[in-house]
């Protein structure tokens, strides 16, 4: 059984990977700002930690906690940040809070933990469609969309940092998934997939994955957007 890191674990997706992944019978340890949801699932095997990826301090908690597993073999960088706001109207301060959790908070994230994993361990980052260059672009999505491509390129440079120590990084950019964020972002939107279907392929990929992939980009999208 393995050692799964999953953030943004409170609602949509990330909340159903917890379940998914402790019904097998993996360790996992959840990191949410809102830890409740995943506190009352009363899974013995689960882990959860109140957890902003904005906040510096919170990945103290993480590190001693990590104390007790001394090794990782997925993360899932699964937290992200949405707005949708007019780019005219969107502060610098806005801006650079959806990079802090997006960006910033992935790349952070993914430096405490890369001590822990070997050279079978995979890191998946969830990205966007809106992230991919060249798709189809959506007004008041410029800082999460341009966010969720930082990402992408930031996968492909850690793979080839760690090609030859490991681990595998990859990055899945999602199309519509029937989640509370897809609500915010296209009020009224309704997507063909829903967080559990979307949940359980990521579960799938973020374990054997890394058997076939590093540094690539999977588009997991039947639709616009």
């Amino acid at each position: 059984m393995a050692n799964i890191i999953i953030t943004g674990t409170s609602r949509g997706i990330g909340f159903e990977l917890v379940k998914l992944f402790a019904r097998e019978g993996h360790q996992v340890l959840a990191l949410s700002r809102n830890e409740e949801p995943v506190k009352n699932l009363n899974l013995p095997n689960v882990h959860s930690i109140p957890f902003d990826l904005g906040n510096p301090a919170d990945f103290e908690k993480v590190n001693d906690f990590l104390e007790q597993w001394h090794v990782v073999d997925v993360l899932i960088n699964n937290a992200g940040r949405l707005l949708n706001k007019p780019f005219s109207e969107t502060t610098a301060e806005e801006f650079e809070n959806v990079y802090k959790v997006n960006v910033f908070g992935v790349a952070e994230i993914t430096k405490a933990v890369l001590p822990m994993m070997g050279k079978e361990g995979h890191v998946v980052t969830v990205s966007s469609m809106g992230g991919v260059q060249g798709s189809m672009k959506f007004p008041g999505l410029s800082a999460y969309s341009s966010s969720k491509g930082a990402v992408i390129t930031l996968t492909e440079l850690l793979a080839e940092e760690y090609k030859e120590t490991g681990p595998s990084f990859n990055v899945l950019a999602l199309g519509a998934v029937q989640t509370e964020m897809l609500e915010e972002a296209f009020p009224g939107y309704k997507a063909p997939v829903t967080a559990l279907e979307m949940a359980t392929y990521i579960k799938d990929f973020a374990l054997t994955g890394q058997k076939l992939y590093n540094g690539k980009l999977l588009q997991v999208s039947n639709s616009t957007p």
